[in-house]
Parts: structure tokens; C-alpha cells; sequence
């Protein structure tokens, strides 16, 4: 049966709620319906950026200590508000939309405690909104000892496999921490985080720029990359683990380049995160003949020729040139799991996230 799933996603870069419609019955995708998008705002920018912070010491995974509950409340008010000028856009009515996959925001991703931690009061979301949300979908894997992430590499096998192309290929996402899904037939789906993504990046701009990202990678463009530095990034442990692995947006955080000009930052830091990229192919069954790259890291052009450069002749393209919704494909795949998990399939599997099993997860609130 297909379900109408809308997704809503907000990413580590903390840009803001991405809304996106899917009609799907959780193993392929019929329709792609409209996206939407709603902002944060600067004081909320900097809300998300001090409860990330706070929540670095957090005792247990439901504690809202000082900031991280107004935090919370600011989350589940920018989802109500982003689904509802989005029903209001598209003319739809609650009972036109039969699950939404609501995913929160990570304030903490510890896999190795045992804890992750998404941010956001479904059960008041689905009060607001008159319609059921699923939530909490990395928690089930997690416990089972799964990494928790990255969570949308079956979305980006039924993505793959309308393409009808050789494989392997690999779904490369460019949030605040990249994640690739390595796709070969039916059988083989292999994902792992691979390193920074764009959060060394746009902080690095905020701090020396006070710009939230760097257009289209215009500003690492007129710099030159250190090479050496990244050579030592790198060495860390991290970038030698095979496949499953995952990051928290803060991992690299304590990495520091010195003092350089802002552009030669600029550029070191996006050739760094290409570079983490790129590293990962010798852990891979088999070298990918094509990357498709999505997220806020697609639109920067610097970024995509510095990966170009270093995988060989596999292309590299951005998800656009396929038809795909870049900015829209992580809210689209919690749609996808939002009907996964109403039909109790796997979300998480062996190679994906580490989890001993195949995994479902997600619970619902009703409103």
C-alpha cells in the first residue's frame, strides 16, 4: 500500500528545517511530491549552537538541562511552523498526509556510550500538526550496538536503483559530516560516515568571515589547500576503521590549522573533506564507478572539483544533474523511513551502521 510521507529534516550544518512529500510504500518511491524550507534565524542559529555544546556532558538521553530545553521547545516550533506554511503552500490538509518522519536535530551522537540524542517533542509536534509522527529512529539501533548512522543509505538504494546504471556507485552526503552509501546490485549496501563535511568549514567562515557558509566554495577557490596539514588530519585513527563507522558534528573540532590567510583556511578545509572522501575507497569491496554527490556540499563547485581530483576516473556529479532533490533527499528519506518503520522494515542493517541484525526503529506520536 502507498503511504503519502512527509519528511522533515534538520542536519548538523543547523541551517534550518527541510520539508519534503514522497509517496511510497517504504521499498520504492512512486511519486516525489513538493519540498519546502524554513530558515533559522540567527538567534536561533546561536540557540542550537549552545546546546550542542551543553550537550557534550549529558547524563541520559531524555535530560534537558539548562539551554537544551529551550532548544527543544525552538526545534519543535520551527517543524510545526515549517509543515504548516508548507500544507498552506500546497494546499493540503492534515488528512491529505498519513506519516510524518520527523528526526530532530543531534545535539550528541555517541554510539560508543551507547547514546544518541535528537532534540524535538514529537508527541507535541503531532498535537500541533493533526497528523501521526514517527520519531526517534536511530535509538533501537544504537542500543543493539549499531552506530546509529548514517540512517539513509535505503533511501539512496531505491534512489540508485532507478538509475539502471553499473555499479558500484556511491551516494556521497555533504551535511556538517559527509556520509556515503556504497550501492553495487541488490545485495551489497555498505555506508559509513567519512569525515568533516561542511562543519569545519562554516565555522571556520563564521569565526574569520562572519559568513554562515562559503558560497558555491567561491571563497576557498582563491585560496591554496595545505597539503601537509591534511596529510596529518588524515593520520587520525578514524580514517583507517573500515565501514560501518559514524562521527559526531564536533569530532574534528579540536583539529586547528594555525594561523593562515582566510583563504588558504578556506580551501585546506574543503580539500580536507574531499580528501576524507576519497580515502575511504580502498576500504570499499570494489572501486565506485560513479559519485553522486548531495547536500549543502553539492552547490559548492570548489568542493566537487577537489573530489573529482582525487578519485580517479570515476565521475562525480551532483544529485540535481540526475533529477534528484539535493537539498530535499535527507527530508525525503525520513519520509521513506516514516513508512519503513509503520510496516515494521529494517532501517539499519549489518553493513550500514554495525548493528548486529537487521534493524527497524522509530515510534510514533499521535496527536
Amino acid at each position: 500500500m502507498m503511504l503519502t510521507a512527509l519528511g522533515l529534516m534538520s542536519g548538523t550544518s543547523l541551517d534550518g528545517v527541510d520539508v519534503a512529500l514522497i509517496e511510497t510504500d517504504g521499498k520504492q518511491v512512486k511519486a516525489f511530491g513538493p519540498s519546502g524550507y524554513r530558515p533559522y534565524n540567527p538567534a536561533e542559529r546561536s540557540l542550537l549552537r549552545r546546546a550542542l555544546t551543553e550537550a557534550v556532558n549529558l547524563p541520559q538521553r531524555d535530560a534537558r538541562p539548562g539551554v537544551l530545553a529551550e532548544a527543544e521547545r525552538a526545534v519543535t516550533l520551527a517543524h510545526a511552523e515549517a509543515v504548516a506554511a508548507f500544507t498552506a503552500q500546497n494546499r493540503m490538509k492534515p488528512e491529505d498526509i498519513d506519516i510524518v518522519g520527523f528526526h530532530g536535530q543531534t545535539v550528541l551522537h555517541r554510539p560508543e556510550r551507547r547514546m544518541t540524542v535528537q532534540i524535538g517533542d514529537a508527541p507535541a509536534l503531532a498535537k500541533a500538526i493533526h497528523i501521526p509522527v514517527m520519531h526517534d529512529f536511530r535509538a533501537a539501533d544504537v542500543e543493539a550496538g549499531g552506530q546509529g548512522a548514517p540512517f539513509v543509505p535505503v533511501y539512496h538504494r531505491a534512489l540508485a536503483q532507478s538509475l539502471e546504471r553499473e555499479g558500484p556507485i556511491c551516494v556521497v552526503n555533504i551535511g556538517g559530516v559527509s556520509n556515503i552509501t556504497y550501492i553495487d546490485g541488490n545485495e551489497t549496501l555498505i555506508a559509513c560516515d567519512t569525515g568533516p563535511g561542511n562543519a569545519l568549514l562554516d565555522d571556520f567562515m563564521y569565526r574569520t568571515m562572519n559568513q554562515a557558509f562559503d558560497a558555491e566554495g567561491k571563497f576557498a577557490a582563491l585560496g591554496k589547500a595545505d597539503e601537509a596539514w591534511i596529510a596529518r588530519a588524515l593520520g587520525l585513527p578514524f580514517f583507517a576503521l573500515p565501514p560501518p563507522k559514524s562521527l559526531d558534528r564536533n569530532d574534528f573540532a579540536a583539529l586547528k590549522l594555525g594561523e593562515v590567510a582566510p583563504a588558504d583556511g578556506a580551501a585546506t578545509l574543503t580539500a580536507f573533506t574531499a580528501a576524507a572522501i576519497a580515502r575511504v575507497i580502498p576500504l570499499l569491496p570494489r572501486r565506485p564507478r560513479s559519485w553522486i554527490v548531495c547536500g549543502g556540499g553539492a552547490r559548492n563547485l570548489t568542493m566537487l572539483r577537489m573530489l573529482r581530483e582525487r578519485v580517479g576516473s570515476a565521475t562525480v556529479e551532483a544529485a540535481e544533474t540526475l533529477g534528484w532533490a539535493s537539498d530535499a533527499i535527507e527530508a525525503q528519506a525520513f519520509g521513506f523511513l516514516a513508512a519503513r518503520g509503520l510496516k515494521g522494515l529494517p532501517l539499519s542493517y549489518p553493513a550500514t551502521t554495525g548493528v548486529p541484525m537487521p534493524m527497524t526503529g522509530g515510534v510514533i506520536a499521535r496527536p
